[in-house]
């Protein structure tokens, strides 16, 4: 078998998620297992070249891995003809900007969203890649879930009947950084550095609701920041200016309605971190990121409200539990294995920057819906 090697430009691997999802449990576990076997006598090696603005951060991250190439010179990076693949993880507010350089420079582009600050940006970024020929994709890592994965299986086997509903539960409690540090970035939480729920989460829900549901078709959301002063990562106060929580309702092609809740400002009282619960006239379904559970109409059982008395019956013992029937892999890995097979072998992709302009576009029609309190319309996007 013979090793065929791609460089790849990693821009952003410096934080939480680039670093931890994309650089050790994607890019590295593919190396630790001995490459991607691309199913014709070839193993794929990939070969990054991590790239950002703080020279020692980078340092002590290659030499914890045992890599050689780094850099803080992007536009250098970019003029290597030996590099493959430019990846961003950066700050949403210098990811246009540099993708754009990397398209220029012919680079095929994989990345972190949402892709651009508008949807007249990242419909921008969708033409200029298509124009240049370069291959283009988006993390939309959620498909992946093992929990979702099973929800998928549900649905293709026609469990649901029709589908009414989907209810969504996202978040946890992000400490403010004062007696205790804060889980998240102080970025997240000032919307002049890109930072805000909506446009964190809710490009995840359009995916989400089009992938396995149908597109969106309006939006009526409601915002608020619920905690208007934090700490920073130098324990310094700062005023929060985007939203921390988001109550959103989406109308759904095909007639079913969505209803999302997101929110850095809730304490914990599910199973997981984030749980969709999917009624169909046939059967209903609560899944999450790993577990998903089920109840068939046949064996619905039948509540009566009655306030004057204890409940008597165990809601969640009548749930039955979808076994895993196979093996999944880490989501993000997973996507960056089809990712490579697109670029080196061609193999179908539609996960693309003109599917991370949806995402956009829905984030921006639900700060829209929010600030002048009415339901939008939400257009198919096209370039």
């Amino acid at each position: 078998m013979t090793r065929r090697t791609v460089r790849i430009a990693m821009n952003g691997v410096t934080g939480r998620m680039g670093h931890r999802q994309h650089l050790v449990r994607s890019i590295l576990a593919l190396r630790e297992q001995g490459g991607l076997d691309l199913g014709n006598g070839e193993t794929l090696w990939p070969e990054p070249v991590l790239v950002g603005r703080r020279e020692p951060a980078l340092r002590a991250l290659a030499e914890r891995h045992g890599l050689t190439e780094w850099s803080t010179d992007l536009d250098a990076v970019l003029a290597d003809d030996t590099i493959d693949i430019y990846f961003d993880a950066q700050v949403t507010s210098a990811r246009a900007e540099a993708i754009t350089k990397a398209i220029q420079a012919g680079k095929h582009v994989y990345t972190e969203k949402p892709t651009a600050a508008d949807l007249a940006g990242a419909l921008e970024l969708a033409r200029l890649a298509t124009e240049k020929g370069v291959k283009h994709g988006v993390v939309q890592d959620k498909l992946f879930l093992p929990g979702l994965l099973k929800l998928k299986r549900l649905i293709d086997g026609g469990f649901f009947g029709e589908i009414l509903s989907v209810r969504g539960e996202f978040g946890y409690w992000v400490f403010e950084g004062d007696w205790q540090d804060a889980q998240r970035p102080s970025w997240n939480y000032r919307s002049e550095d890109g930072g805000g729920i909506v446009v964190d989460m809710f490009p995840h829900w359009e995916y989400v609701l089009h992938e396995l549901f149908g597109r969106v078709t309006s939006v009526s959301a409601h915002v608020a920041t619920h905690i208007p002063q934090r700490w920073d990562e130098q324990g310094k106060p700062y005023e929060a200016t985007a939203d921390d929580a988001a109550y959103g309702i989406f109308q759904l092609e095909g007639g079913a309605i969505a209803q999302i809740n997101s929110s850095w400002t809730v304490r914990v009282n599910r199973d997981e971190l984030v749980e969709f619960q999917v009624d169909g006239t046939h059967g209903s379904a609560v899944a999450g990121l790993r577990n998903c559970r089920v109840q068939h109409r046949s064996a619905t059982p039948k509540p009566v409200w009655n306030p004057d008395i204890p409940a008597t019956e165990p809601f969640r013992d009548q749930w039955q539990e979808i076994p895993d029937n196979a093996e999944f892999d880490n989501g993000f890995k997973a996507q960056w294995e089809l990712f490579l097979r697109h670029v080196t072998l061609g193999e179908p992709y539609h996960w693309d920057l003109l599917a991370g302009a949806r995402g956009v576009q829905l984030a921006e029609l639900g700060l829209q819906s929010a600030a002048e309190g009415r339901r939008l319309d939400v257009p198919e996007v096209s370039l």
